[in-house]
């Protein structure tokens, strides 16, 4: 009998823990800059990487200040991918290969906290891979 209560109690705070992380509703900027370019087909450039391949002749800017609303995904890792795969749409469409985060912000959208994925970018023609 205490096996299975001590069993219950591990299941109940793992299921707590799981449901914490769902929950979170935003990530630091280095949540973001890490985790965005492992989610992207195109190109991840920070803007001094981005400014080095302008000023090199080595690349152009195709669209400045893109504005991308992301689907809800489930959790902030969700709505991060959900953005990746927007970014890349957007990138394809433009004709680029990269892309430079300008800006980013989770805006919550109800009374019950959701949040939903607002993000800024550059889309970038890089010879550079």
């Amino acid at each position: 009998m205490n096996k299975l209560v001590r069993l219950d109690l591990y299941l109940c705070l793992i299921l707590f823990m799981s449901s914490c992380a769902l929950f979170k509703t935003s990530m630091t900027p280095m949540e973001v800059t890490n985790t965005l370019p492992t989610l992207t087909n195109s190109k991840f450039m920070t803007h001094e990487q981005a400014e080095k391949v302008i000023n090199n002749k080595s690349g152009k800017y195709l669209v400045k200040g893109r504005n991308y609303v992301a689907p809800d995904g489930i959790g902030v890792k969700g709505d991060l991918r959900n953005a990746a795969e927007g970014i890349d749409e957007w990138v394809k469409i433009d004709g680029g290969n990269a892309y430079e985060l300008v800006n980013y912000k989770w805006v919550v959208t109800d009374q019950d906290g959701s949040t939903q994925l607002h993000i800024k970018f550059n889309t970038i023609l890089s010879k550079e891979r």
